[in-house]
């Protein structure tokens, strides 16, 4: 599910928001792809996990498209990327919900 932010609604980086916000570093994979994750509990899964990027809207303001989804396991076989996630449903779009109670209302920004 995509969180679509204006670089405004931030009060900081991205990467320091998604800290703020629970999320931990996921180490960088062979790809170069940065990710973050929340979990549940202690255990690596379940988790929440997000990707940012920057993109320019339709007035060419920045914006940050955060795609989140839930991960249920570790992928099954060696090699393999797939895993058993969720892109959507009620615990994501609560999630969802909660990221965008941290935004910075459009309303009380200051341009």
């Amino acid at each position: 599910m995509k969180l679509i932010a204006n670089k405004k609604q931030l009060s900081e980086m991205p990467e320091n928001w998604l800290r703020h916000a629970g999320y931990a570093l996921i180490p960088e994979r062979e790809n170069g792809e940065i990710s973050f994750a929340r979990r549940f509990n202690r255990d690596l899964y379940p988790r929440f996990h997000v990707y940012y990027q920057w993109e320019k809207n339709s007035k060419n303001e920045e914006i940050i498209v955060f795609n989140l989804h839930l991960d249920q396991k570790k992928p099954g076989y060696q090699g393999f990327n797939r895993h058993n996630a969720e892109y959507d449903g009620e615990v994501v779009e609560r999630e969802v919900a909660r990221l965008k109670s941290l935004l910075i209302p459009e309303i009380f920004r200051l341009d």
